[in-house]
């Protein structure tokens, strides 16, 4: 399975250019069964990131686009009187897609916004007063430009929490910016992306990374983690129960990606800004440079490995 999850990394790696860390991260967020949140500049590769994702992992796809008057239904889909039959039809919305890129989030009003708690919690959606599944396995990418773009609306807490990682690709270096410019039209390079997995091997890969052990002195330093953001001087929202589960399992699907069945303190700084930044500074833009890097601070003061007290 291993050799399978490389495959990936490496055909996302063929079209998202200079990027392997985030690239590593964006696969080790979908093994570990989380959403995934990516904010930057717009034509940096957001969605052409969560297109290689679907196309490599063999998922279903469907892009929406953001906008200031879209309406849940648009999202969910709406349940429409069929006059031959006497019914109600359900007319499915995108939302009913392994994979769906909310593209530019928070240019929807929170309302919009909103009809995405369901699904991304629960994996089911609420039409007119009937619940429907949503494909096995569901995924949610979203993107959304810096806070200070025209347009935009801050996410609220409750809809960032959804999201296991907030990803930022940034500039391309040098070498990756000239292969950029000199390389074929964007859309054939996505046709050209190899699907490496079926939804079963996927679904294994997931189980495998549900399998990985964690003792109990990584899980102790997970929690020392949490609580340094719940001390009365912290400045930043504190992390929940469910943000350390979050944690644990992102450690857990990066510990399989670098091919080891054990978690180690390593495996947890590696995904810690990822899963906690936009937590513990909900609501502060990426590009911000006011405010510093609170997950690294809390990372500064928790010793690896100290028993708790």
């Amino acid at each position: 399975m291993e050799n399978l999850v490389n495959r990936v990394i490496g055909q996302v790696s063929k079209v998202v250019l200079g990027k392997p860390t985030e690239v590593k991260l964006a696969v080790t967020c979908i093994l570990a069964n989380g959403h995934i949140l990516i904010e930057d500049l717009p034509g940096m590769g957001k969605t052409t990131l969560a297109q290689v994702l679907a196309k490599a992992m063999g998922l279903s796809f469907q892009r929406t686009q953001f906008t200031s008057d879209m309406l849940p239904a648009d999202v969910t889909g709406i349940t429409i009187y069929d006059q031959e039959t006497k019914t109600f039809v359900l007319h499915k919305g995108p939302i009913f897609s392994q994979l769906i890129l909310a593209d530019e989030i928070n240019r929807a009003s929170p309302k919009t916004q909103s009809a995405l708690l369901e699904a991304m919690e629960e994996h089911q959606v609420s039409i007119d007063g009937e619940t429907y599944r949503l494909p096995d396995p569901f995924f949610v990418i979203a993107t959304q430009n810096p806070l200070f773009h025209a347009g935009t609306n801050p996410l609220p807490e409750s809809q960032l929490d959804r999201f296991m990682m907030r990803l930022s690709l940034g500039f391309p270096d040098v070498e990756a910016e000239k292969e950029i410019l000199v390389a074929q039209e964007l859309y054939d390079k996505v046709q050209q992306v190899d699907t490496v997995l079926t939804t079963e091997q996927l679904q294994a890969i997931q189980q495998q990374v549900m399998d990985i052990h964690v003792s109990d002195e990584v899980l102790e330093y997970i929690i020392a983690l949490c609580r340094v953001t719940r001390n009365s001087e912290f400045t930043g929202n504190p992390l929940s129960p469910r943000a350390g589960k979050a944690i644990l399992k992102a450690s857990k699907a990066w510990a399989l990606v670098h091919e080891r069945n054990y978690v180690i303190p390593e495996d947890v700084q590696s995904v810690f800004n990822a899963v906690a930044e936009h937590r513990i500074d909900a609501g502060v833009s990426q590009f911000e440079k006011n405010r510093h890097n609170l997950s690294a601070q809390i990372l500064e003061q928790v010793d690896v490995l100290a028993p708790l007290s």
